[in-house]
């Protein structure tokens, strides 16, 4: 089983809110609008979570692996 974790780019984030649309049981808003990530995805929500990733409009989501066993 791998662990995943969804980063932001600060610098690129614009607040669209988009990511936490496609993957809400990862991500939330924030008071200003901007992702308020879960320290980690669950295998579950990998999907989803890579589905914000390409779906963000800034590019400034990206899932890294953080645990796991290599291919």
């Amino acid at each position: 089983m791998s662990i995943w974790k969804l980063e932001v780019d600060w610098i690129r984030c614009s607040g669209h809110g988009v990511c936490a649309e496609l993957a809400p049981e990862a991500i939330a808003f924030d008071d200003w609008g901007y992702p308020l990530v879960h320290s980690s995805v669950l295998p579950d929500s990998v999907k989803a979570a890579r589905r914000a990733c390409d779906a963000c409009p800034s590019s400034a989501l990206s899932l890294v692996k953080v645990a796991g066993p290599t291919p």
